[in-house]
């Protein structure tokens, strides 16, 4: 049984986490404005918690580089230029082509691979679905799944943080602007690409070519670059990715 220290602990831990998840997911999902002061009182109002783990949250997202401190005090949404975007989504491809790497040199235990195994299989099923039966939902969990498993796999937590902290920037996460291209005719299509680069690239960890998988991973990460390309030559797409509305012209 728990203490009670331990227990307000733990209650601090989760309120921590809410704040965070919760201002993140208010910012990326175009609540506020870019340059807009950000008030506790009253995100911790839409949240339901207390301001002490909102404010600690901003601070947090101020070191993602999500939020900017404003000089009077306070933070307010940061403002992003598409090169950043781009640069953002290229610095996933060098992070996650380096844990590729190291994967393959460090090598993966036998379960390790099974659970690849399962999940690409799992994918491959939903890929094949026709359009009618196609379920969104289930393949932006799996792809989320198989970014997280390949960001574990070359052991480092250090690797492993940096990868989230980008993609914690939602228009750099690897399934950023399929929503908005979710009824175009060659959808699936574009998504049959990328079942196949996540199968090269567990084959080429497999096969230890260490070289190979940094490579299949980086051109991996630049489908997110073709599709964004796709999307800001249509304001209709554009509206349908709501972090971009923290993107000036």
């Amino acid at each position: 049984m728990k203490s009670e220290p331990d227990g307000r602990r733990t209650r601090a831990t989760s309120q921590s986490l809410k704040a965070v998840l919760g201002v993140r997911d208010l910012v990326m999902s175009g609540s506020f404005a870019p340059g807009e002061r950000l008030s506790e009182p009253v995100i911790a109002r839409q949240l339901g918690i207390s301001r002490t783990p909102v404010r600690a949250a901003l601070a947090r997202l101020e070191q993602e580089g999500l939020l900017e401190v404003i000089p009077s005090g306070g933070y307010s949404v940061r403002r992003f230029s598409v090169s950043d975007v781009i640069d953002a989504i290229e610095l996933r491809g060098v992070l996650e082509g380096t844990a590729a790497r190291l994967a393959a040199e460090r090598g993966l235990s036998p379960a390790r691979f099974a659970a690849f195994g399962s999940l690409l299989t799992e994918m491959d099923k939903i890929v094949a679905e026709p359009a009618e039966r196609f379920s969104y939902e289930a393949y932006i969990e799996r792809n989320a799944e198989f970014h997280d498993m390949l960001k574990d796999a070359c052991n480092s937590p250090l690797i492993a943080r940096e990868i989230e902290r980008v993609t914690n920037l939602s228009f750099a996460n690897p399934s950023a602007f399929l929503q908005a291209q979710i009824e175009l005719p060659n959808f699936l299509g574009s998504l049959t690409v990328a079942q196949g680069q996540h199968r090269a690239i567990i084959g080429a960890i497999e096969m230890r070519e260490g070289f190979r998988a940094e490579a299949l991973a980086r051109e991996h990460a630049r489908l997110a670059r073709e599709n964004l390309d796709f999307v800001l030559q249509d304001e209709r797409m554009i509206e349908r990715v709501p972090a971009l509305s923290l993107v000036a012209d």
